[in-house]
């Protein structure tokens, strides 16, 4: 090759080597930014109170609701303070409802404040980058939102009473950059629950979720309660109200309520379910002379689903599970 050749060739490859260098150099600058902007922050979300936009990824989580605690623990959510329930039977003595309060414990999560008793003070002092709150129930803080806000706590407000626990989790997954860890939680809670239909006897038949005395009141779950949906994944087929009775409905949730003496003719299931119920409550709801003739009574299928079934979560969810397959195996 001449020499002239050469050199040009040299040149040009020598122009090559400093291009593809420079366009290298170019992505390495460019990478953290279109990291960023996969992440997706920062991120807005609507929730039952307005809006709420965060900068990043929150670190310290705080729940004002022990009712949505359980959720947060299984998404492996970063949360170092939650309040606390009075304490009870359902309870800890702190006041961590008993599903989740090892869990809690294991992994260091405080009390931000106890009996449900609001403490503004209390949650500046943990510094949240996200606060988790109810609009419903007991543990409800939407009263003090404003205080929240003036303070510029980050606040995820949430709904728990016409949702799944499922649906919660993906919710605040959403919020918190926790879709993976959520779609995790649900998918260990289906495997375990599968795995629990797959044990159990066939012949199952049909079921009534009764709210035996609780408070002095008396229920019947709704085929769409969350604890209807839980054991109709175990294979039983649950049973609400029949039409018949729907006048005497005194209130309707996930569960219509009614009085004693109308609660005998309510019961169709062979099987009936006590929720939140213990061995104590089987014994007295056996022992009942106006539910002498339920054929339920009478064959002594009768269940129940433990303290902590009286609102499911993925922690509850799975004890429920567990407390039915003692019985049906």
């Amino acid at each position: 090759m001449p020499k002239d050749r050469l050199v040009n060739a040299d040149m040009t490859t020598a122009k090559m080597l400093l291009a593809a260098t420079a366009f290298a150099a170019a992505l390495s600058l460019s990478a953290p930014v279109a990291h960023a902007q996969e992440d997706g922050w920062p991120r807005t979300v609507r929730h039952e109170a307005g809006e709420l936009t965060l900068p990043a990824r929150p670190v310290r989580i705080v729940s004002t609701a022990p009712s949505l605690t359980g959720i947060l623990l299984a998404m492996d959510a970063p949360l170092v303070a939650t309040a606390a329930t009075t304490p009870s039977v359902m309870t800890d003595d702190k006041g961590f409802f008993s599903q989740w309060a090892g869990v809690a414990d294991e992994r260091g999560v405080e009390v931000l404040y106890r009996n449900l008793s609001f403490d503004i003070e209390a949650v500046i002092g943990w510094e949240p980058d996200l606060l988790i709150a109810s609009s419903s129930g007991a543990d409800t803080v939407l009263q003090h939102y404003g205080e929240l806000e003036a303070q510029g706590i980050p606040t995820l407000v949430v709904n728990y009473s016409n949702q799944s626990w499922q649906d919660m989790a993906i919710r605040i997954g959403e919020a918190a950059g926790l879709e993976k860890e959520a779609l995790a939680a649900i998918e260990r809670f289906d495997a375990h629950t599968a795995g629990v239909a797959a044990s159990l006897r066939k012949d199952k038949g049909t079921a009534s979720i009764v709210g035996y005395n609780i408070g002095a009141s008396y229920s019947i779950g709704r085929p769409e309660s969350p604890q209807a949906r839980l054991l109709s994944s175990l294979g039983f087929e649950v049973q609400g109200m029949p039409q018949a009775q729907s006048g005497d409905v005194t209130r309707r949730s996930d569960f219509d309520f009614i009085s004693r003496e109308n609660l005998s003719a309510a019961i169709t299931g062979d099987t009936v379910f006590l929720l939140r119920g213990t061995d104590a409550d089987v014994e007295a709801f056996l022992a009942d002379p106006v539910l002498a003739n339920l054929p339920a009574v009478r064959n002594r299928r009768v269940y129940p689903l433990g303290p902590t079934s009286f609102r499911i979560d993925y922690y509850s969810g799975l004890e429920m599970a567990d407390a039915v397959a003692r019985h049906f195996r």
